[in-house]
């Protein structure tokens, strides 16, 4: 299955940051190691993730 990757607009034009893709799931990845593992999370839990981000 491919994925759509995008980063966030905070990233500008650095490479050093985390790109993601929602779905069902969410994969999360290093924008300079794309070939390693993502890490994944329920929808529930990245929802979750961010709405305690955004608290800070």
């Amino acid at each position: 299955m491919a994925h759509e990757w995008h980063t966030s607009s905070y990233s500008g034009s650095s490479a050093d940051c985390v790109e993601v893709t929602e779905g069902s799931t969410v994969l999360l990845r290093d924008s300079r190691n794309r070939g390693l593992a993502a890490l994944e999370f329920s929808a529930t839990e990245w929802r979750a993730l961010l709405s305690d981000i955004d608290v800070l």
